[in-house]
């Protein structure tokens, strides 16, 4: 392998949105450096089940619903 191309792998302090913290080892940054997030598990929808709306646009959700609402799984 050659010498020299990996990036340095070192310890980071990452803080949550809620203010929770804790120690990781990365590549970002440098020895010590402090990742402050801006979105996390804790707080985006993605992850929390946040609210959802489905738009139905030029009918394409009625469409759906309607060819596969028999299936039935």
């Amino acid at each position: 392998m050659k010498t020299d191309i990996h990036p340095d792998y070192h310890m980071i302090k990452v803080v949550m949105t809620d203010g929770t913290e804790y120690m990781t080892r990365s590549t970002w940054g440098a020895e010590g450096d402090t990742m402050n997030l801006d979105i996390d598990p804790t707080s985006h929808p993605a992850w929390n089940g946040g609210n959802q709306n489905l738009l139905d646009r030029g009918g394409r959700l009625s469409k759906f619903k309607k060819r596969f609402d028999g299936l039935g799984l």
